[in-house]
């Protein structure tokens, strides 16, 4: 997918030089950043030349109002770090970006789409389960981290 239409809303995909707008969008929709760590720009540019991820934009005449990042292992898709800016929520932006994610994950063979979700994030759990994903009370996730940014 190089870019789509819906509306007055295009996708496309990113490339490296959206980076500091993507940082700002993800700023200014809440998400926490870890541009030192993870959210490095070298970093978000290596994940996503490995060809098992993509991050897709959603823009409103050339402004950037969303993305999200759908990833896999080969075996299970992932939706991860999707925005929306707050003018843009609850008129089905965020509906269209997992949209795009799924068509793009199924694209590459998956037919099991999951993703995480803080505790508390009580309208992320809400809108998820809206588009069909099932929250398990029997699945734990641990993680090791060598350091706080990564």
């Amino acid at each position: 997918m190089t870019g789509t239409s819906t509306g007055s809303i295009a996708f496309r995909t990113f490339t490296i030089d959206d980076y500091d707008a993507l940082i700002s969008l993800w700023r200014e929709a809440g998400l926490p950043c870890r541009v030192a760590g993870r959210d490095r720009k070298d970093r978000i540019e290596r994940e996503l030349q490995h060809g098992v991820g993509r991050m897709i934009l959603a823009e409103n005449s050339g402004r950037l109002i969303g993305a999200v990042l759908a990833t896999h292992d080969g075996r299970k898709g992932w939706i991860n770090r999707l925005a929306v800016l707050p003018a843009w929520r609850r008129k089905g932006l965020g509906r269209l970006l997992v949209e795009q994610a799924e068509t793009w994950l199924r694209g590459e063979g998956l037919g099991i789409f999951t993703c995480l979700i803080e505790e508390g994030n009580d309208a992320s759990m809400m809108f998820f389960s809206e588009l069909g994903y099932v929250k398990h009370k029997d699945i734990f996730y641990f993680s090791k981290r060598l350091y706080p940014d990564v």
